[in-house]
């Protein structure tokens, strides 16, 4: 399925069980321009069904249905008639939004809180983000996704990993002790790919601010943790980091860095419109650690983070930026391509192998 054309409308069907929050995303996004609700299903099995017989462009799908649930659906939908799917949910228990991020191994582009009715004070600011992401995830290329009991033999071989150039990563004497991370829409998918691809004995900690609904973090993090077979947990302020470990910047707070690998959750205005902000962990990995640090700036709307991978790299460190063919959405990677931030451009899978490479080549180096 080809992408929205600029400025064209944008075809939703909404699946949801309750009439009430049927009615309620359907006023949302029948409110905005350029999106038209075409249908509306309540079970899993009518939303394969709507999805084949109206081919939209985009499907807003809750995780808890009648029968066949949102995963299962998704699932279907992805290997019979490939649509671009948004999970939308209620839940802000951690169990619960794990349980909707495994959508995203599904074939599922995002998960979003759904709007919580007109007198919540956060409903003007869920409702924006509700139509924006759509928006956003119809300019999105489909995938097809084969069934899962398809021949495993003619699935393409995985790319052998590249050895780190000399002339890359770290000064002389120099050895990466940090690894940064920021991603926003299309981040999980991201983050989760990069992760796997890690050695789960890396030996730095990885920090990661990811743009994500605020009740979604916990969650989020142990979705990220169970489908990566990476450690990963949420950062708390004041705990020494350690190697083999992810942490997820918290909701609310900016996430720092501090040498000698001390987590520092900081208040602070929102950068680039957020908080956490990609480029205020960057700043903090630059100032403590230098040339020891890596980063690595992942898909995403927006410009935060493009100007401290220059910063970084300017430092000395390695810089990577994940390629536009991978990105669910070019805007951060691409700002920082422009600023010629980024030292290399690959996929998440690639630039882990990259980091790796690094790492071993900095294990071998003899140490006065």
């Amino acid at each position: 399925m080809n992408a929205v054309a600029a400025g064209g409308t944008v075809r939703v069907l909404v699946v949801d069980d309750s009439p009430v929050a049927r009615e309620l995303l359907a006023h949302v996004l029948g409110g905005a321009s350029r999106i038209q609700v075409v249908g509306m299903a309540s079970d899993g099995e009518e939303a394969v069904r709507e999805a084949e017989r109206l081919r939209p462009d985009v499907i807003l799908m809750d995780i808890h249905l009648p029968g066949m649930d949102g995963f299962a659906a998704t699932r279907r939908i992805m290997e019979t008639c490939p649509t671009r799917i948004v999970m939308a949910t209620a839940t802000s228990d951690a169990n619960e939004v794990a349980a909707n991020f495994r959508a995203i191994d599904a074939g599922a582009l995002a998960v979003l809180a759904k709007p919580r009715g007109p007198g919540h004070p956060r409903f003007d600011v869920e409702a924006a983000e509700l139509v924006r992401t759509v928006r956003v995830m119809s300019e999105v290329p489909v995938v097809r996704r084969w069934p899962r009991h398809a021949d495993a033999s003619s699935a393409p071989a995985a790319p052998a990993a590249p050895a780190a150039p000399a002339g890359l990563g770290p000064r002389p004497g120099s050895s990466i002790r940090v690894v940064v991370a920021g991603a926003s829409t299309g981040g999980p998918i991201a983050l989760k790919e990069l992760l796997s691809a890690l050695p789960k004995d890396l030996p730095a900690p990885i920090l990661v601010v990811q743009h994500i609904s605020d009740t979604f973090v916990e969650g989020f993090a142990q979705w990220l943790g169970d489908s990566s077979g990476y450690a990963v947990r949420v950062a708390t302020d004041g705990e020494e980091t350690r190697s083999g470990v992810a942490y997820v910047a918290p909701s609310g707070s900016h996430l720092q860095v501090r040498s000698p690998g001390t987590v520092a959750l900081v208040d602070g205005p929102k950068e680039h419109g957020v908080k956490p902000s990609v480029s205020v962990l960057f700043r903090s990995a630059a100032a403590a650690f230098g040339a020891a640090a890596a980063a690595v700036l992942l898909t995403g709307m927006g410009r935060d983070g493009a100007q401290e991978l220059k910063l970084l790299r300017e430092g000395g460190s390695a810089t990577f930026a994940q390629d536009r063919e991978s990105s669910v959405v070019f805007g951060m990677p691409g700002a920082a391509v422009a600023l010629g931030a980024a030292q290399y451009v690959l996929p998440p899978q690639k630039i882990a192998m990259m980091l790796a490479g690094l790492v071993a080549r900095d294990r071998m180096k003899p140490h006065s």
